[in-house]
């Protein structure tokens, strides 16, 4: 499976033109606001018939302007989840699925109902109204009615971005197994660093209707270029766990590094993906004594990016690429230069519940 996307549109001001072809899985688009992700979304979607395009799904053609193809929407076979949910209030969680599956080829329905609310824990809640929901029960509905329709593709317009945190917590999970248990791929837009690093496979980076960086999130999301991201900006790495501490810390181990973290619902074994805000990691020269924080990982500048008083440090480590955002002034004290050898140093208790999740399988 594979999307494929090529799309030039100006809308008199502002303009995308941008090509990228993906592998299955969860391949987010990824940038500020105003970059074109929800433009590439719609055009996919078919609600925008762009002025040069040619879209393909899984080899399925469904825009090619030089070729005067253009599917309607509903021919399109893709599963859409909003911002919102936008279930219908007339109908109830269990009538709201089913209209799903409506949409779905009698020869194709694969996908058991009884599954799809099993994964995504919403038997509890088919006799209900969508106005009794919390927006996180609305969300999980809203993505079952999209897997029911046996779509070739899920688009997901920052479908978490109406949630709070909790809620948010709550619902990652989810669009984790959707990835690794169902398979089905999805198209996914976000501007939250978290989401980005908890769940994709291939992240397409774009700025200004253009693509500046496109890859695996390990790579693209520890770019010093992101320096436009202020806080959101860290590093994405894979883990083992180890063991849990009767104190109250599970060990982990990256690259043969120990990590330490407050317990987690994890068991000895598990693989892990972790986000690291560069905000939270120090420097410091050779190995610091006497420190509280616990976490310590050598490694060797590779590079610098300046951004007025700021420096964002990128440093390679055996657990993989590390982000340390600090002062110029921090950074000509302490000698930053390409080449330099440094610790980065990484508070346990700075991991949001969001930071934490399992890679693909």
């Amino acid at each position: 499976m594979s999307v494929s996307v090529a799309l030039a549109h100006d809308f008199g001001g502002f303009s995308v033109d941008l090509a990228f072809e993906v592998p299955a899985g969860v391949t987010v688009l990824f940038g500020p606001s105003g970059s074109g992700k929800s433009t590439v979304l719609n055009a996919v979607a078919g609600l925008l018939r762009p002025d040069r395009a040619r879209i393909a799904v899984d080899g399925t053609v469904l825009t090619d302007t030089g070729a005067r193809v253009f599917l309607p929407p509903h021919r399109r076979r893709l599963g859409v989840v909003f911002q919102d949910g936008r279930l219908f209030p007339h109908l109830t969680v269990r009538q709201n699925l089913r209209y799903g599956r409506w949409f779905a080829p009698r020869a194709e329905r694969a996908t058991s109902e009884a599954a799809v609310v099993e994964m995504l824990g919403i038997g509890a809640l088919l006799d209900r109204a969508p106005a009794t929901l919390s927006g996180g029960e609305r969300q999980r509905v809203a993505i079952g009615r999209a897997l029911l329709a046996e779509p070739r593709l899920i688009l997901a317009d920052e479908p978490l971005s109406a949630l709070d945190a909790d809620r948010k917590a709550e619902i990652l999970p989810y669009l984790e197994r959707l990835r690794d248990e169902l398979r089905v791929p999805m198209l996914y837009v976000s501007h939250a660093a978290a989401e980005v690093a908890r769940i994709a496979t291939t992240v397409v980076m774009l700025k200004a209707g253009r693509i500046t960086r496109i890859g695996p999130p390990s790579e693209v999301m520890a770019d010093p270029a992101l320096a436009w991201r202020g806080r959101d900006v860290g590093a994405v790495i894979e883990a083992t766990v180890a063991r849990h501490h009767a104190d109250g810390v599970t060990e982990l181990v990256a690259g043969g590094l120990p990590l330490f973290l407050p317990t987690l619902a994890a068991e000895p074994g598990d693989h892990l993906r972790l986000r690291i805000a560069a905000a939270d990691v120090l420097l410091a020269r050779g190995r610091p004594e006497g420190l509280s924080a616990l976490n310590m990982l050598p490694g060797t500048v590779e590079s610098l990016h300046e951004n007025g008083a700021v420096v964002l440090v990128r440093l390679a480590t055996a657990a993989g690429p590390i982000l340390s955002r600090i002062t110029a002034r921090s950074a000509r004290e302490l000698g930053v230069v390409p080449g330099a050898e440094l610790t980065a140093i990484v508070k346990s208790l700075s991991h949001a519940r969001e930071d934490v999740g399992t890679p693909m399988h």
